[in-house]
C-alpha cells in the first residue's frame, strides 16, 4: 500500500497503532499535555511510547498514566522520569463528558496519538473506546484482508 502524505500541520511522535485493533473508538478529543523541558526534547528525538499506556480521570483532573519518554542524553542532572503519570489538559466540559463515558460499563480512555502541531506543542489525541472480544477482532482482521484483497483484484483485473 502507498504511504499516505505527511500532513504539514503536524508531525507525529508516538502512535498506538495497538488501540483500534484492540478497542472499538467511538470517540476521539484532542488535548494538550503538560511536559517538563527535557521531556520535550527527547519527544523531538522520537524518544516516546504510548502503547501500554491509558488515561483516567481522577480528582477532576485527567492523567496520562503508563507512558514512556526516553530520558534526554544531554539533560543528565536535570532528566525526568520516564514512566511517570503526565497530565492532560482538556476544558472543564470536555472532562465532565469524559468522566461521564469512563462510567459506563466496559468504557475506557486510550492514547491514540502524540503529536507536535503547527505551533511545536505537544498535543495527543485520546479515545473514547470499549474493549473489543475475540470474535470482533477477528471480524476487523477479516474484513480488512477482504478490503485488501479486493484491491488487488481491481489492480489486477483478475
Amino acid at each position: 500500500m502507498a504511504k499516505e502524505k505527511e500532513n504539514p500541520n503536524y508531525k507525529v511522535i508516538a502512535e498506538n497503532r495497538r488501540a483500534r485493533y484492540d478497542y472499538a473508538i467511538e470517540n476521539d478529543i484532542e488535548c494538550g499535555i503538560i511536559l517538563e523541558g527535557s521531556e520535550v526534547k527527547s519527544l523531538r528525538q522520537n524518544g516516546g511510547n504510548i502503547a501500554e499506556s491509558y488515561a483516567m480521570v481522577e480528582d477532576g483532573e485527567l492523567w496520562l498514566v503508563n507512558s514512556y519518554i526516553a530520558p534526554y542524553a544531554q539533560a543528565k542532572t536535570f532528566g525526568h522520569e520516564e514512566k511517570r503519570r503526565r497530565k492532560l489538559l482538556v476544558s472543564r466540559k470536555e472532562l465532565a463528558r469524559l468522566w461521564n463515558e469512563t462510567q459506563r460499563k466496559g468504557m475506557t480512555l486510550v492514547p491514540l496519538v502524540m503529536y507536535f502541531n503547527h505551533r511545536g506543542l505537544v498535543k495527543m489525541k485520546i479515545g473514547i473506546a470499549k474493549g473489543k472480544k475475540n470474535h470482533d477482532k477477528r471480524a476487523t482482521e477479516a474484513k480488512r484482508d477482504w478490503s485488501r484483497q479486493k484491491q488487488r483484484l481491481l489492480r489486477h483485473g483478475e
